[in-house]
């Protein structure tokens, strides 16, 4: 588990891949429960430890995130969040050989809960999503990307993308053209806010794996 900030109010942690944010019908281990064990143990704290969760990254995701260690940092955080003063960027692997260097996708957004997917849809029967990207690097037909949030959308970045034909590599769900061992290349990068308390904004960062692609791609490599 690697710990990036802590302090009374605030828990910041880089999720790792493939781990459910919270328990799920898979059963598997998630880190919620993770960061409450750690907590727990650190601590020596008898019976439940409370550790809110303010916002979620996809299970296949990992990168930098942040828990709240009281419920008054929580509901702080959680109008934070509601205020659109979160900040996320979010590095990206798309494929494509025709993508702009810069662009503002705006949609809207409806999920289908039975099948846990995404897909574009009408003004008057999803909800607004929308992100700006900078296209940071080329090799191929793989681009690397910044991506900064506007709305939080399930699924958000990886359908808005691949309804342009520059799916997400990796993306067992939106690409068709990803292989079963892959993972997705989508990495939450660096994360941005008001600390709950004190009002200074903070600022933490999360570099993706040393691994292919981002190994190609990553500019100081």
């Amino acid at each position: 588990m690697n710990i990036i900030y802590e302090d009374n109010h605030l828990l910041v942690v880089e999720k790792p891949v493939n781990i459910p944010v919270q328990a799920d019908d898979s059963n598997d281990p998630d880190l919620l429960t993770m960061l409450k064990d750690y907590l727990k143990e650190k601590y020596d704290k008898p019976g439940n430890v409370y550790l809110g969760l303010v916002h979620r990254l996809d299970r296949p995701v990992g990168g930098v995130m942040v828990f709240a260690k009281t419920s008054k940092a929580a509901s702080r955080l959680s109008k934070v969040v509601a205020e659109r003063k979160l900040q996320k960027t979010y590095l990206a692997v798309v494929e494509g050989n025709n993508i702009k260097k810069k662009d503002t996708l705006d949609d809207y957004l409806i999920k289908n809960s039975k099948t846990n997917t995404v897909t574009v849809t009408s003004q008057d029967k999803g909800k607004h999503a929308s992100l700006d990207y900078e296209l940071l690097n080329t090799r191929d037909n793989l681009n690397l990307v910044k991506v900064n949030l506007h709305t939080g959308r399930s699924h958000q970045i990886r359908v808005q993308f691949s309804s342009r034909n520059m799916p997400l590599w990796g993306d067992q769900r939106y690409n068709k053209n990803a292989k079963i061992h892959q993972q997705i290349a989508l990495w939450s990068h660096i994360l941005s806010f008001p600390h709950p308390i004190t009002k200074e904004v903070l600022t933490f960062t999360s570099e993706p794996p040393n691994n292919y692609p981002w190994n190609e791609l990553m500019p100081d490599k």
